[in-house]
C-alpha cells in the first residue's frame, strides 16, 4: 500500500464511522418508498409524479459514482469523505423543510449527491484501514451495512411518520451526519497525502454522462404524461439524451483515460455478470417501489404498517447473505445465480397475484421469497462476473460494476411509475364500460348497493354510482399492478440467458470493491 493511499488511525472509531455513514446512505435509498403516500397527500402529487422523490436520489448516485476516485485522489479520503457527509447532511435538512414537489426532487438530488459519494469512500476507507489478512472481516462489516440498510430503511420511516410525520424521514439524518463529520476528524487520517499536479480528469466524459442520465430519466418520468414526442420538451429531452449516450460511449471508447472504461465489457464473463447485477437492481429497486405503492394506494396501509412488512420480509437476508459469503465459494455462481433468478422471477409472479383482500402475510409472502432469492444473487454475480478481469482493471470494473445496479434501479422505478400510471387509465376506461344496463352483474350490484346503502341516504340513485365507481378505480389499480409485477417477474428471467455467457471462475477473486 503506497502512503498517498495508507490510512491510519483508529481501527475501531474509523469501523464505526464507516458504518454509521454507509448505513445513513444505504438507508436513505428505501426509507422514502413509505413516504410516498404521505407525501403525495402533502402536496397533492399526481401518482405518475412521486416517482421523482426516488428516482432523483437514484440519477444523482449514477452521476456521481464515476467521479468519486478522481475526487478521493484530487482531495484525499478524508476532505472528501467529511465534504461528501455534508453535503448529505445539510440536504437532508433541506428536504425536510421542502414547501412543494420540485423543491424536493432539487433537493433529493442535491442528498443524492453526497449519498453516492459516500459509499465508495467509506468502503476504500476501510479496506485502506484494514490490512490484506482482513479484508474479509472489512467486507463482512461493510456488507452487514449494505444488507441491513435497505432492509431497516422502510421501518425506520414507517415509525418516524408514525410519530411525527414524513419530514422526519430526512430531518434524522441531521444529527448523526454531523456527529459522523466529527468523528471523521477524530479518526481518519491519510498522512504524506499531497494532491496530485495536473492528474487527468475526463471532463468531456463526465459532462456527457451528466447531461445524457438526466435528460433519459426525464423522458421516461414524464414522456407519458405529456404524451411522448407529442411534447416539443419531451421530444429535445429525447434528442439530447440520445446524442449525449451516444457521444459518452464513443468518447469513452476513444479517450486514454475515460471515466468510465467500457472496454471492460469485452471480457464476456463481466459483460453477463454486469448485466444480471443491472437487472437485480431493477428487481429490487423497482419491486420495492412498485409494492410500497400498492400497499399504500390499494391497501391503504400506512408507512408504519409497510415497513413493518419489509422488515419482516428482509430478515431471511441476514440470514443467508453471512452464509452464502461463507460457503458460496463451494458451489459453481452459476448455479446459485440460475436458484436466485428463479426464487426472484417467482416472488414477482406471486406479488401479482395480491388482491385488496389479501391479509398481512399474504404481503410478507412475496417479499420474503425476493429477499431470499437477491441473497443467491448479490455474491455470487460479483464473483462471476470479476474472475476474469485483470488485476489492473479491477477497480474500473467494480465502479462500473456498482454503477449498473443503481442505474438498473433508477430505470426500473421510472418505467413502473409510468407503467402503473398507463395501466391503471386503460384498465379503468376497460371497466367503466363494463357498467352498464346490459351488464347483468353490474346491474345486480346495483340494485343491492341501492337497496343497502342507498336506502340510508337522500340520494339512494347517486350512492351506488359512486360505489360502482370506487369499485372500478380499485380493479383498474390492481390489474395495474398486477401488469406491472409480471414485467419485473420477465425482466428478471431475463437473466437466465445471460447465464449462458458466464464462465466458470477459475480461482478466487476480491471482491471487496464490489458489495
Amino acid at each position: 500500500m503506497s502512503q498517498q493511499t495508507e490510512v491510519t488511525g483508529s481501527k475501531a472509531g474509523i469501523t464505526a464511522v464507516v458504518m454509521v455513514t454507509a448505513l445513513m446512505a444505504m438507508i436513505d435509498i428505501t426509507i422514502v418508498n413509505v413516504a410516498l403516500s404521505d407525501i403525495r397527500a402533502s402536496f397533492g402529487t399526481p401518482i405518475d409524479q412521486i416517482g421523482w422523490v426516488s428516482t432523483g436520489y437514484m440519477m444523482a448516485n449514477i452521476v456521481i459514482i464515476p467521479m468519486t476516485g478522481w475526487f478521493q485522489k484530487r482531495f484525499g479520503y478524508k476532505k472528501y469523505f467529511a465534504a461528501s457527509v455534508a453535503l448529505f447532511t445539510i440536504a437532508s435538512a433541506l428536504c425536510g423543510t421542502a414547501w412543494n414537489l420540485p423543491s424536493l426532487v432539487i433537493f433529493r438530488i442535491l442528498q443524492g449527491l453526497g449519498g453516492g459519494a459516500i459509499i465508495p469512500t467509506a468502503q476504500t476507507i476501510l479496506f485502506a484501514r484494514y490490512p490484506a489478512k482482513e479484508h474479509g472481516m472489512a467486507g463482512g462489516l461493510f456488507g452487514l451495512a449494505a444488507i441491513t440498510g435497505p432492509l431497516l430503511g422502510p421501518t425506520i420511516g414507517g415509525y418516524l411518520i408514525e410519530w411525527f410525520d414524513w419530514h422526519w424521514i430526512f430531518l434524522v439524518n441531521v444529527p448523526i451526519g454531523a456527529l459522523a463529520i466529527f468523528l471523521i476528524f477524530r479518526f481518519v487520517e491519510q498522512p504524506g497525502f499531497e494532491p496530485p499536479k495536473n492528474a487527468p480528469v475526463d471532463r468531456f466524459g463526465i459532462a456527457l454522462l451528466a447531461v445524457a442520465m438526466p435528460s433519459i430519466q426525464y423522458v421516461l418520468e414524464e414522456g407519458n404524461r405529456e404524451g411522448w414526442l407529442e411534447s416539443k420538451e419531451i421530444a429535445i429531452a429525447a434528442v439530447v439524451g440520445t446524442i449525449a449516450l451516444i457521444t459518452f460511449v464513443v468518447h469513452e471508447l476513444e479517450t486514454e483515460n475515460p471515466v468510465v472504461d467500457l472496454r471492460i465489457f469485452l471480457v464476456r464473463s463481466y459483460a453477463a455478470g454486469t448485466g444480471l447485477n443491472f437487472l437485480t437492481g431493477f428487481a429490487l429497486f423497482s419491486g420495492s417501489y412498485l409494492f410500497s405503492l400498492f400497499a399504500g394506494s390499494v391497501m391503504k396501509y400506512t408507512a408504519l404498517d409497510t415497513g413493518k412488512i419489509f422488515l419482516v420480509a428482509g430478515a431471511v437476508s441476514v440470514l443467508l447473505m453471512p452464509l452464502i459469503g461463507r460457503f458460496g465459494s463451494r458451489f459453481d455462481p452459476r448455479a446459485l445465480l440460475a436458484l436466485g433468478i428463479f426464487v426472484v422471477a417467482g416472488s414477482q409472479f406471486l406479488a401479482s397475484k395480491l388482491t385488496p383482500a389479501a391479509g398481512f402475510w399474504d404481503l410478507v409472502r412475496p417479499n420474503f421469497v425476493r429477499s431470499a432469492g437477491l441473497g443467491f444473487i448479490f455474491i455470487p454475480v460479483t464473483v462471476a462476473a470479476l474472475s476474469g478481469v485483470p488485476a489492473e482493471k479491477r477497480g474500473n470494473a467494480t465502479g462500473l460494476f456498482n454503477l449498473t445496479r443503481e442505474l438498473g434501479g433508477s430505470i426500473g422505478t421510472a418505467l413502473m411509475g409510468m407503467f402503473v400510471t398507463d395501466g391503471i387509465k386503460r384498465n379503468s376506461s376497460y371497466l367503466s364500460e363494463q357498467i352498464n344496463p346490459y351488464n347483468p352483474v353490474a346491474m345486480d350490484q346495483y340494485r343491492t348497493i341501492r337497496g343497502t346503502l342507498g336506502s340510508q341516504t337522500f340520494q339512494r340513485d347517486l350512492v351506488p354510482e359512486m360505489a360502482l365507481k370506487g369499485k372500478v378505480v380499485t380493479q383498474a389499480m390492481v390489474k395495474s399492478f398486477s401488469g406491472c409485477f409480471e414485467i419485473v417477474a420477465a425482466s428478471v428471467a431475463l437473466g437466465l440467458l445471460l447465464l449462458l455467457m458466464l464462465e466458470k471462475p477459475k480461482g478466487p477473486v476480491d471482491t471487496s470493491a464490489a458489495h
